[in-house]
């Protein structure tokens, strides 16, 4: 979400609103043997299960909370990466 996008769930009288959370974006997967990862070094390249448009998943914690596309920022000089929601998942059982 972008700063200016006023949020119309927060509730400024809820002090709980205001506590902030880390949100992990998941890009894809690898899983390679142990042996060939522990052999790698720097320079090395590690194949993922998805491709550079494919959408990356958003979790809180382990709870799948909204998928999303990855853009670059507009504006930005050094390539900043952002995410645009594309579907958010029920939460109505809370996080």
């Amino acid at each position: 979400m972008d700063d200016a996008t006023p949020n119309p769930a927060a509730d400024p009288a809820n002090p709980f609103t205001a506590v902030p959370i880390e949100v992990t974006v998941c890009v894809g997967k690898a899983r390679p043997l142990i042996r060939d990862l522990v052999m790698l070094g720097e320079n090395a390249v590690l194949a993922l299960d998805s491709k550079v448009d494919d959408p990356v998943e958003l979790y809180v914690g382990d709870r799948l909370i909204a998928r999303a596309l990855l853009e670059e920022k507009e504006g930005s000089a050094d390539g900043q990466l952002v995410v645009r929601l594309t579907e958010i998942v029920d939460l109505k059982g809370g996080l």
